[in-house]
């Protein structure tokens, strides 16, 4: 396999340690090798990205939205240009199969294609006079300096998904992927200084102390960050203290509601699937299968079936269907949930323990016996797990779904129109889907309710989410 593309000034420029104790080593979690070493940014290095963009914003603001698309447009083709390596990088960096990665890249230039069309045909109230002699007209401006906080499991496709309507809104971005995933996003960042004017968009790699200058810092704006629950928190509480706006993506824990009307082999099949994607390392990752008693044994045998035949595997093989977890830290992490939840007296029908090979791979595991209260159903694992319950009725089922302090993706797997109202309606999550799971369409908004967190990504709600409307309200001197 060709080396992987690490070369370029940014990546020259973060390579560089100053000193031993700020570098760090980026790994293949298939293999537990290092990939590279990179080093950490300090609270000077956020403050001086800050200022370049600050003084970028004067020009990048007043831009109009043909030409913020026109770059947008122009980072999408290059991005698929490079996408072999791109997915190259993002498949040995997260460990995921190439070809799922290699679609994810496909993926992400759509993304930049969405929103430097959606920045074009703004949706706003029409001028007009709403009072006697007035005309009232709302302007959507950008905010400034934007701070993007962005997670390990989806590094370029997460970042893109605050860049791209953040830069679409004219805003300008300091960005800092996961310590353990930075290397697309700093290739990306690099590609597109060469695209878009200097200080438009500033890279920082880093740990807590970049993240938390990030949001302690009174010229940036707005803060948006994909993370857990208890980092969320932090950073709400923290950004209190300058205002600024924050925009929170959280964890999930992804109920299933399967009826027995509903195609049981399918929904077997599409839910085991969608499951164990991404080693499970998904906050829609439908973990939490929900059955109609009458549905139970059949259902369950199915999605038995379908998992014994998914392959846990390195990222180049193409039989693989989902590779290893992200570090060995979070291996012991979701053994140790697995461990309790059989300690609690759950059964552990397939999988349940790490796979005996160098990397951080565990097997896709399958429980049941486990109670609505337990650890296993209300905490995210964020790994290949998975837990199905049988429930009486709608009622119970809809209770069951909804039992959880998260509300960010949900499934309603039944033919029943009525049911499938109710059921999409009464809900408490972000999105629900219809026989179905873990669908993404850019033009729809994504976000999560409770302690999902708050605020959308996609669609063109996510450009208002890095925009400020002003209302002006006009009366002629003479009138």
């Amino acid at each position: 396999m060709p080396a992987l593309p690490l070369n370029g000034p940014l990546f020259d420029h973060w390579r560089t340690a100053s000193d031993a104790e700020s570098a760090f080593a980026v790994l293949n979690p298939a293999t537990g090798e290092v990939i590279t070493s990179l080093r950490k940014a300090d609270a000077e290095e956020v403050d001086a990205s800050v200022a370049k963009a600050t003084a970028a914003f004067e020009t990048w603001g007043r831009t109009t939205p043909a030409e913020r698309a026109a770059a947008l447009l122009a980072l999408a083709d290059r991005l698929e240009a490079a996408g072999e390596d791109f997915a190259r990088l993002e498949s040995a960096n997260v460990g995921k199969p190439l070809a799922q990665a290699r679609e994810e890249i496909a993926y992400d230039a759509d993304v930049l294609r969405f929103m430097a069309g959606a920045v074009r045909v703004p949706h706003a109230m029409a001028t007009g006079e709403y009072l006697p002699g007035r005309t009232s007209l709302v302007r959507r401006d950008p905010l400034g300096v934007v701070g993007l906080i962005t997670p390990w499991n989806y590094p370029l496709m997460e970042a893109l998904w605050k860049l791209a309507p953040a830069l679409a809104a004219g805003n300008t971005v300091v960005i800092k992927p996961a310590t353990v995933t930075p290397l697309s996003t700093v290739l990306f960042t690099q590609m597109a200084q060469e695209v878009l004017p200097e200080g438009v968009l500033n890279l920082v790699v880093g740990d807590r102390t970049a993240g938390q200058a990030m949001v302690d810092h009174p010229d940036i704006r707005l803060v948006s960050l994909t993370g857990d629950g208890t980092t969320g928190k932090k950073v709400a509480a923290a950004a209190a203290a300058t205002l600024k706006r924050v925009h929170l993506e959280l964890g999930g824990k992804g109920p299933a509601v399967v009826f027995a009307d509903a195609e049981l082999e399918t929904a077997a099949t599409e839910l085991a699937q969608t499951a164990f994607l991404n080693a499970g390392q998904d906050c829609s990752q439908p973990c939490r299968v929900i059955v109609e008693d009458s549905a139970y044994e059949a259902f369950t045998a199915a999605y038995l079936k379908t998992v014994a035949g998914l392959v846990c595997g390195a990222p180049d093989d193409e039989d693989s269907h989902f590779g290893p977890v992200i570090s060995q830290r979070h291996l012991e992490s979701v053994e140790g949930f697995v461990e309790r939840a059989r300690a609690a007296g759950a059964t552990v029908l397939t999988g349940g323990k790490r796979i005996d090979r160098p990397g951080f791979f565990y097997e896709p595991t399958v429980l049941t016996g486990v109670r609505q209260d337990d650890e296993i159903v209300q905490r995210e694992v964020f790994g290949p797990v998975v837990t199905i319950q049988r429930a009486a009725d709608d009622e119970e089922m809809l209770a069951m779904a909804n039992g959880v302090e998260y509300g960010l993706a949900a499934s309603v797997w039944t033919s029943d129109v009525d049911r499938a109202l109710r059921f999409t309606t009464d809900l408490a999550f972000g999105t629900v889907w219809l026989n179905q799971h873990l669908v993404v369409a850019n033009e729809m908004p994504f976000g999560g309710f409770g302690q999902s967190g708050y605020g959308k990504e996609l669609s063109a709600h996510a450009i208002d989410e890095y925009s400020q409307v002003k209302h002006i309200m006009l009366k002629a001197a003479h009138g």
